[in-house]
């Protein structure tokens, strides 16, 4: 199994605000959560067996980004599905919707805390190195338009 941590930081932990559980003639399993990392999200899902099949999942925000599924993997109960990008500045919700049923209905949907977006390198910094303290992918708090 390959190291299916992406690369960055890891900016938040969504967890489902209602139980994320799926049921359908198809496929069975819960979502747990989702990671929001630098390069990537990380969808956390459990399975009713050990042998259950692997879900296939889509993911949406509400700027219509489309997820890849990069990678997966499944250890007894649990499966962890990669994908990319990274959540955009600004967005507002996360979509998990199910791939195995004809309608592609909705699974859970997050709702996505503010997060902070790269800021311009400050003038200390363009004058000289990053102090070895420093993240190497600082961010800088943004104010959210209303919808």
């Amino acid at each position: 199994m390959s190291n299916l941590i992406p690369s960055g930081a890891l900016r938040r932990m969504l967890l489902p605000p209602t139980y994320g559980r799926h049921v359908t003639s198809n496929t069975e399993f819960t979502i747990l959560s989702v990671e929001v990392w630098a390069s990537g999200l990380v969808v956390n899902i459990h399975l009713p067996s050990d042998d259950a099949p692997q879900p296939r999942i889509t993911l949406q925000d509400h700027f219509g980004t489309e997820y890849t599924l990069q990678e997966s993997a499944t250890v007894g109960s649990r499966n962890l599905q990669v994908f990319t990008p990274s959540v955009p500045p600004g967005t507002r919700s996360l979509t998990v919707r199910s791939a195995d049923d004809s309608a592609g209905r909705p699974v859970v949907t997050f709702a996505v805390p503010l997060m902070a977006v790269p800021g311009p390198p400050r003038e200390a910094e363009a004058a000289g190195p990053r102090p070895s303290h420093a993240p190497a992918d600082e961010y800088e708090p943004e104010l959210r338009r209303p919808a």
